[in-house]
């Protein structure tokens, strides 16, 4: 997602949206915020809407007050006009709706981090989706992690060779090993190296997991010993690939607890379930 597409998009959230008469309220039309998010067919996208509505039911927000259906009258040519259903949708409405559509879209993934935060500052959401794809890449190590655990198991390795197959993993991708990185790194012994790591080492790690576990199902492996050498030797490819293109693993600082961010995230979602809710009662629309 470059910079130019980011600031286009800014720009056309900021156009489409409304404020409430005598508040500080914003609110948008469904029919505008499907057109920017990308979705041609309103039937389509009201599916979406339909999944945002359940995640606000599962968040115990009250659905009528984020998502409230209105009649709007549109032209039809020669100065004629008929009326369309259309729904207004508060910010979390938006953000949920976000949550739910198609994560292939980069509409949709700028439009997570717009409406996620009570700010229109360019700089701010663009912080907002670097932290949002680092929580991403963490949750696709963590999956990859699991299925490979779940493979090695099944084909003669328990836990504790799991942590020996992950440890040399680290060894080779680093060039030292996974304590080294934690006390190099400020980790607490308790906590994971992968929650304080930036996104493109997670993401090398990620990469290094999910060849393992292809090869693994491919060749079908058995034992620790060729398991072993198949994770270390992918660690060491995907290090051989990152340091050609000038960055070296073990150099690069930590960042923030992934913990903290996953509780910043969560608060953020509250503070726009309490402070976006529309008036009780809406009739009509325009």
């Amino acid at each position: 997602m470059n910079k130019e597409f980011m600031v286009r998009l800014h720009a056309q959230f900021d156009e489409i949206a409304n404020t409430w008469p005598g508040s500080e309220i914003e609110f948008w039309y469904a029919r505008d915020l499907q057109d920017i998010l990308g979705y041609t067919e309103w039937r389509n996208f009201l599916k979406v809407v339909d999944k945002a509505k359940e995640s606000c039911t599962n968040a115990g927000a009250n659905v009528g007050n984020h998502f409230v259906d209105v009649n709007k009258m549109v032209p039809i040519g020669s100065g004629a006009e008929r009326p369309v259903e259309d729904i207004m949708l508060t910010r979390y409405a938006c953000y949920l709706i976000a949550q739910n559509g198609d994560p292939r879209k980069d509409q949709i993934a700028y439009a997570q981090s717009y409406f996620a935060i009570q700010t229109r500052k360019q700089e701010i959401i663009e912080e907002r989706i670097r932290l949002h794809e680092r929580l991403q890449a963490r949750q696709k190590l963590r999956e990859s992690e699991t299925e490979l655990s779940k493979n090695i198991y099944e084909r003669g390795v328990d836990d504790q060779g799991f942590g020996r197959i992950r440890s040399k993993g680290d060894a080779a991708l680093f060039g030292k090993t996974t304590q080294s990185m934690k006390d190099q790194l400020a980790v607490p012994d308790n906590r994971p190296l992968a929650d304080f790591l930036p996104t493109v080492t997670i993401a090398a790690k990620n990469l290094a997991t999910e060849i393992t576990n292809h090869n693994v199902r491919q060749h079908d492996m058995q034992g620790e010993e060729p398991i072993t050498e198949e994770h270390v030797q992918n660690n060491r490819s995907v290090r051989n690939m990152l340091v050609e293109r000038g960055i070296k693993p073990e150099e690069l600082p930590a960042e923030e607890d992934l913990k903290k961010l996953e509780r910043r995230v969560k608060s953020d979602e509250k503070r726009l379930i309490k402070g976006t809710e529309l008036p009780k009662k809406v009739e009509g629309g325009e």
